[in-house]
């Protein structure tokens, strides 16, 4: 059984300036996102043959990030802490504390990208399925984050499990690390498949229907060990928030992936 590092969320500081653990976790999450962006615009013809460059995908990640952080933001305080954050308004605009909900920065991007389109005047579905394969690292950064704050953890754990982990913040229990466990499923293995799949031109809609598909369903699962948040209709031992936000996900990504191939086969 292993016990929790117990990490300073405060990874150096400048006089009575701290940087966290978790902004940098974001810093490195929007870092790679840039990276692996201009390497897909070289890598792949069709991408420049389309007008994709690099001026683009700065102006791309400047509308990702104002989504991912007022999206993410706001998902939390209205998907899982509403009592909290009305009880504390101000802390609202602590995003450097962590608290930030994937479902909600999710939301905030769709929106962020559809105002992108509407600027350039590519289609949505050309922006997401561009961006798609650029996320799932950013979200294992992210759960990265998560574990070195010590939050999201997981459900308590047989003992003899031979990661099982006791977070001391919380308990003695020994519980599942399960914000690795996200960081392997949702991010990890979810950009493998979406990074193969990509590699070739696909149906439009096809790449952001398997996110949508693939996310919604890694993050069902990775449920099951983790500790359910309260959320807006109260702690659910069977069926938790983050697994009554990912089912519509599961949905509208197959839905998506079949239209795709129905309209233009490959």
């Amino acid at each position: 059984m292993l016990l929790h590092p117990q990490f300073d969320p405060v990874a150096f500081s400048f006089g009575p300036l701290a940087v966290r653990w978790y902004g940098l976790m974001y810093l490195a999450a929007f870092l790679q996102f840039w990276w692996l962006g201009r390497y897909r615009i070289r890598a792949h013809p069709q991408l420049s043959e389309a007008g994709w460059t690099v001026p683009q995908l700065d102006d791309l990640l400047f509308y990702g990030m104002l989504g991912v952080i007022v999206g993410g933001r706001l998902g939390q305080v209205l998907f899982y802490e509403p009592g909290h954050y009305l009880a504390h308004p101000l802390e609202i605009l602590a995003v450097w504390k962590g608290g930030m909900s994937f479902h909600g920065g999710f939301l905030g991007v769709l929106v962020a990208m559809w105002l992108y389109a509407r600027k350039t005047g590519r289609t949505w579905f050309e922006i997401m399925d561009f961006v798609a394969p650029l996320v799932p690292l950013g979200l294992a950064a992210g759960r990265i984050g998560n574990f070195i704050n010590g939050e999201l953890w997981g459900r308590v754990a047989d003992p003899s499990l031979p990661w099982a982990m006791v977070f001391p913040q919380v308990d003695n229990l020994p519980r599942h690390p399960s914000q690795l466990y996200q960081a392997g499923m949702e991010g990890v293995a979810l950009f493998a498949l979406l990074w193969l799949y990509s590699a070739k031109a696909r149906p439009r809609g096809a790449v952001s229907g398997g996110f949508l598909a693939g996310y919604g369903v890694f993050r069902f699962v990775a449920e099951y060990f983790r500790n359910p948040d309260d959320g807006i209709f109260g702690v659910s031992q069977t069926v938790s928030m983050g697994q009554w936000l990912s089912l519509p996900m599961i949905a509208a990504g197959i839905v998506m992936v079949v239209v795709a191939y129905r309209k233009e086969p490959s």
